[in-house]
């Protein structure tokens, strides 16, 4: 009997941007353009290195992130695509995601170019509509260079759109955010990423912090929450906390993550989920590009995680979706009882913070707003049943394994 493909994610990293936003946690570095070549090479090392392990995968989703992908250049985009498509079994239907920063998505025939090699998912960071805005955490580019972007990616017959916004940036209101998200929608996407501002450690914002005029909780919360409602109004679906498509437009790449579906990831900093193995590469874009060449050791993270071992990670990633949880997924996966959950989930939707259909556990918005505290919940509530078992079958008692 002929084996079934499984299906695969690709992630290309590419670290280089023009400058570091003053949010960004991401790794990217700026005035590197001198390493392209070496770094392009190395991707293609690695791309070949890997081949073979999926021999048995069909690549149904490849996504080249970043830092500022599109400042690699058109031809060794192409060239790392074409290499993509010669190596691995890539389904005629992929979905092929580009990032792209508005000031560097402005030529119609560089976005051609890229159409007609296979990339057919434009994901732009837009951000803000705002020029202040804009200038307060160091992005380069203007809401004027966002329409010439989305102008230029439609006529090159770029059908699935994507933008990425901020809210709760400094000294943002309610009514500048209001009217950051009128414009984005405006510009007719088919999908829009929506996150509320974090400030990381390490970066020039948070050094900042105190005197940048950031919103509290109570504020961005209000900005959330008028955003769930108003892209629904507007013809967009809430897939996942942050992410919401038109219709057949969620990101089926990132859809890998969020279901536990396996992926693998090129480049510093990148991440991998593939044949029950996590890892992930330093982020060090000169010890990647020698460590391709000499077969030095590149992983910062490498671990193994048996199939029913899995049940955190499912718990977790699952809660962050709109679907939910399926309590006869769970039970068919992890060979153990739902009902552990029931008396948290239960405490959670008399407080309006998680719904029950179709046999389905999930978040509302308000949920969403408080999805850290619940999932810390769900989680207490899987170690103590675990404790349980362990216990039950120290004293021998072994009908725990029956449910």
């Amino acid at each position: 009997m002929k084996e079934e493909r499984k299906s695969l994610g690709l992630y290309v990293h590419i670290p280089f941007c023009a400058q570091k936003c003053d949010y960004c946690d991401f790794y990217s570095l700026p005035g590197e353009e001198d390493r392209m070549d070496a770094y392009t090479q190395a991707l293609e090392a690695q791309l070949l290195e890997l081949a073979p392990r999926a021999g048995l995968h069909t690549v149904d989703s490849v996504y080249f992130g970043g830092g500022t992908p599109t400042l690699l250049g058109t031809k060794r985009l192409v060239r790392l695509l074409k290499d993509i498509q010669k190596k691995y079994c890539v389904a005629k239907d992929a979905e092929i995601t580009l990032e792209a920063n508005p000031e560097s998505a402005g030529d119609f025939r560089e976005l051609k170019a890229l159409r007609s090699a296979g990339f057919n998912r434009l994901s732009l960071g837009m951000q803000s509509a705002d020029d202040e805005e804009l200038r307060a955490i160091g992005r380069i580019h203007t809401a004027g260079q966002v329409k010439t972007a989305v102008e230029a990616a439609r006529k090159a017959k770029f059908s699935n759109l994507s933008l990425d916004l901020i809210y709760g940036l400094p000294g943002q209101s309610m009514d500048v955010w209001k009217k950051n998200l009128t414009a984005a929608v405006d510009l007719a996407p088919q999908h829009l990423s929506c996150y509320g501002l974090k400030v990381e450690e390490g970066t020039p914002l948070f050094t900042r912090r105190e005197t940048a005029g950031l919103p509290g909780d109570e504020a961005q919360a209000e900005m959330y929450l008028w955003t769930v409602d108003y892209l629904r109004r507007h013809g967009f679906f809430q897939y996942e906390i942050s992410n919401f498509a038109r219709t057949g437009f969620e990101s089926r790449h990132n859809l890998k993550y969020w279901t536990l579906g396996e992926y693998a990831g090129f480049g510093p900093g990148a991440h991998s989920d593939f044949g029950s193995v996590r890892y992930a590469y330093e982020r060090d874009l000169e010890g990647y590009i020698s460590g391709m060449k000499t077969g030095g050791p590149l992983l910062s993270e490498n671990e193994r995680i048996p199939p029913l071992d899995r049940d955190t990670e499912w718990v977790m990633m699952g809660l962050r979706t709109v679907r939910g949880l399926d309590p006869k997924v769970f039970e068919n996966l992890f060979r153990r009882r739902f009902d552990c959950f029931l008396p948290f989930l239960e405490e959670c939707r008399r407080a309006g913070y998680v719904l029950e259909e179709d046999g389905r556990w999930r978040l509302t918005p308000e949920g969403f707003l408080v999805s850290n505290q619940i999932i810390g919940g769900m989680l207490d509530a899987l170690g103590a049943d675990k404790k349980r078992r362990e216990d039950a079958r120290a004293r021998g008692d072994f009908r725990v394994d029956l449910g």
